[in-house]
């Protein structure tokens, strides 16, 4: 074995502490950002869609219509669901109070999804409500609606599909007038004892 003599910078008996042999670097020339939410992305989800109680995609476009919304329709078993084109800023939830606030009394739900991130929110006459959780909404949901929300398939793959930029202002209003109209025929048909004359 040798008895040769270390040299005096091997890493073991140097003086100088660790990271002072490191070049010099000047941290007054360094900026850091007042903005850092860049890191962690602008939050901004990759898809929204309302799940509404409205029959036919042609109303929820044309009640889209009158709030100047863009979104796709999509006939559903339980109801229509309005797949939002605009995902910047508080524009879903914009536009879930505006369909809510035109159909009073009929709650929907906004649903946003990122990623693999789902999020779930009840909005009833033109106010945000509550969280639920997502299960729970998909749990109850038609298998062609689950498979929209999740991403298996889009508003390409789907059927009826009716686009609210498609209908006027115009067109809209004549379409929820006769809409109503109906509704309420549909009500007074209902009532007990309606055009009834022996009471059976």
């Amino acid at each position: 074995m040798s008895d040769s003599p270390r040299p005096e910078n091997d890493g073991f008996n140097s003086s100088t502490p660790p990271g002072d042999d490191l070049p010099d670097f000047d941290f007054d020339s360094l900026e850091i950002p007042d903005d850092l939410s860049s890191l962690t992305g602008d939050g901004q989800p990759e898809f929204a869609a309302l799940i509404t109680q409205i029959a036919g995609a042609e109303p929820l476009a044309a009640a889209s219509s009158l709030a100047q919304l863009d979104l796709d329709a999509v006939p559903t078993p339980v109801g229509a669901v309005g797949v939002l084109k605009d995902l910047a800023g508080d524009a879903p939830d914009q536009a879930a109070a505006a369909i809510s606030q035109l159909v009073r009394g009929v709650p929907l739900v906004l649903i946003t999804r990122t990623g693999e991130q789902m999020t779930a929110v009840r909005f009833t006459d033109g106010v945000r409500g509550d969280e639920l959780a997502p299960g729970l909404v998909l749990g109850g949901a038609p298998e062609s609606v689950v498979d929209l929300l999740t991403g298996a398939t889009t508003v390409a793959d789907a059927v009826g599909v009716v686009g609210s930029t498609s209908i006027s202002k115009f067109k809209a209003v004549r379409m929820l007038t006769s809409a109503a109209r109906k509704a309420r025929k549909g009500l007074g048909k209902g009532e007990p004892g309606q055009d009834s004359k022996d009471g059976a």
